[in-house]
């Protein structure tokens, strides 16, 4: 049963454990998120890094470390050379995923790029967040713009994320495009998941599509190995950068019953997605799955690689 019902969930993004509803989940991804407070979060996440006594570190290492931003030790990864004019490509992996996810595609980037991953607090090698606390957008918001203090200092930057990565990318790039030149959303988690989730699922579903959305719905009130509250929200603009929003074929098997409900809500909250910016298209990766990096790194890679190209080339 929890072999079938990881599958299920991580289908939909759920985070890999979602206690309340009674799961222990080997893999699986989380919900949606409210917007990042912008420039003034960036300010003084900066003034953190600057009180560590933390210095730019972004072009001077390859392989993994440990970083310290605002008082937390963060796992990063750094590798490929800083090219002029190129932005780095920092890689955000799914919900209860550490950076190791995403290797593979960080050391194909890598061979034309300047690319970066982290763990976000409660996931890999990072610290954990507080005990009997929970994070909020502002919070990871914070934490990424500490990291990309860090590794990128000055330089523009394209986030490309999975799943609740994406989705955190997605909601971290409007208040950040004097940064963030770029998008890549790799079967991001769709913007309203627990309100399409109630509508999608009904409350009266027994068996595993029950567990499915109460799973779902768990993980957004901050039952995950983040701590992390996803809220739902409308997506917000980010004006004129380059994305590209690839999305599974099909992931929903392990739930016949919904599948095809389950696939429209999906496709749905990715059509959504690209109203965050005038020049932004969607396309379904032939093939996938929710894994799409893995499924089809030949798309992912593509994928990154333009958006890149595009982010160092716009005026």
């Amino acid at each position: 049963m929890f072999r079938t019902l990881a599958k299920a969930t991580a289908a939909i993004a759920v985070v890999c454990t979602a206690a309340g509803a009674g799961l222990a989940l080997d893999e699986g991804r989380a919900g949606a998120a409210t917007p990042t407070a912008g420039t003034a979060t960036r300010t003084a996440s900066s003034a953190g890094a600057s009180s560590a006594g933390a210095a730019f570190t972004g072009s001077d290492f390859t392989g993994t470390r440990k970083i310290r931003v605002d008082g937390h030790s963060v796992n990063v990864s750094c590798a490929g050379r800083a090219h002029r004019g190129r932005p780095l490509v920092m890689l955000m992996a799914g919900g209860g995923e550490g950076l190791d996810n995403m290797a593979a595609l960080q050391k194909s980037l890598s061979r034309t790029n300047r690319v970066c991953s982290y763990d976000r607090l409660g996931e890999g090698a990072s610290d954990q967040p507080a005990a009997g606390t929970l994070q909020t957008m502002d919070d990871t918001g914070a934490l990424l713009t500490g990291v990309l203090d860090r590794l990128a200092g000055d330089r523009p930057v394209v986030l490309a994320g999975h799943s609740l990565g994406g989705y955190i990318a997605a909601r971290y790039a409007p208040g950040h495009t004097d940064r963030v030149k770029g998008l890549v959303l790799l079967d991001a988690t769709i913007p309203h998941l627990t309100r399409d989730m109630n509508r999608t699922i009904p409350a009266d579903a027994t068996g595993v599509p029950a567990q499915v959305r109460d799973g779902a719905i768990a993980a957004n009130e901050g039952q995950n190995p983040e701590q992390f509250v996803i809220a739902d929200g409308p997506v917000r603009s980010a004006g004129h950068i380059p994305v590209e929003i690839l999305k599974h074929e099909s992931q929903y098997a392990e739930v016949p019953e919904y599948g095809p409900a389950l696939e429209k809500m999906w496709a749905g909250g990715q059509r959504e997605w690209q109203r965050i910016s005038t020049r932004s298209s969607l396309t379904t990766a032939k093939g996938s799955g929710h894994y799409i990096h893995t499924d089809r790194p030949d798309l992912a890679l593509k994928a990154v690689q333009k958006v890149a190209h595009r982010a160092a080339h716009q005026h």
